[in-house]
Formats: C-alpha cells, sequence, structure tokens
C-alpha cells in the first residue's frame, strides 16, 4: 500500500494523458486531492497551481496575467492532513484566450513541516486546452 495519494481533476474528470478541454471565458473548476495514508499526520503545507504555455523548444512562458485568470488563489494553505485522512483544494481558473496551456499542481514545506509524502512532489502536469466558446 502506497503511504499517500493525489488526484488532480478538472470539472470533476480525472486527469489522465489527454488535455482537458474548456471554452474560452467559462470557468474550469481544478480539485487537487490529497490523501494521507501515512500513520502520522503531516503539514503545515501550501499547494500552489502555476499556469505556462509550452513553446515546444524548450522555452515555458510563465507571463500568463493576461491570458489566465484563477478565480480565488492560486495557492492554498494547509494545516495539516490527519492519518488515513484526505484534504481537497478546489479552485477554478478562466482562460481569457485560446490555446494549450499547461498547470504545474506544487507543493511547498513549511520549514517546520513533518516529512511531506514524497508523491505530493510529484503531482502532474495538466493539459488545458482553451477552446473558442460556443456562438
Amino acid at each position: 500500500m502506497r503511504a499517500s495519494a493525489s488526484d488532480v481533476l478538472v470539472d470533476g474528470q480525472p486527469c489522465d494523458c489527454e488535455a482537458a478541454a474548456c471554452q474560452v471565458g467559462d470557468p474550469m473548476r481544478l480539485e487537487v486531492r490529497l490523501t494521507n495514508r501515512s500513520p502520522r499526520s503531516v503539514g503545515p503545507f501550501a499547494l500552489t497551481v502555476v499556469p505556462f504555455q509550452d513553446h515546444q523548444n524548450g522555452v515555458h512562458n510563465y507571463n500568463l496575467h493576461s491570458a489566465v485568470s484563477f478565480v480565488g488563489s492560486s495557492t492554498f494553505y494547509l494545516d495539516a492532513v490527519q492519518p488515513a485522512g484526505q484534504s481537497a483544494c478546489l479552485g477554478a481558473l478562466l482562460f481569457l484566450y485560446t490555446g494549450d496551456f499547461f498547470l504545474h499542481v506544487r507543493v511547498h514545506e513549511d520549514s517546520t513541516s513533518k516529512e511531506l509524502p514524497p508523491s505530493w512532489f510529484c503531482l502532474p502536469s495538466v493539459h488545458v486546452r482553451a477552446l473558442e466558446g460556443q456562438a
């Protein structure tokens, strides 16, 4: 049995190898679930969602303030996840232009944190394809 698990969902659907599609201007729900299967509580820590575009030439563009907007915060602060407990971070994003975007989901330890499960540091990047809205 794994010591921890994590799931990333877009509009309620688990992220897999395919790009999640959304409409420009419509909110896209993002949920990150973290499960602690260790015998001890872990935390405090923060989880941050960072959007970027991959130009397929080794360059990542993180300056997307005019292309992607968060509904609420892009960072979630969690005090602790109890043994055998689960915590979920819920947010939403608006894509203002069409294109292919990616979301890095990063966990940041507080200097006083107990050891966080290593798998939480390996959350997958989420591929989002923002499409023109229906007329």
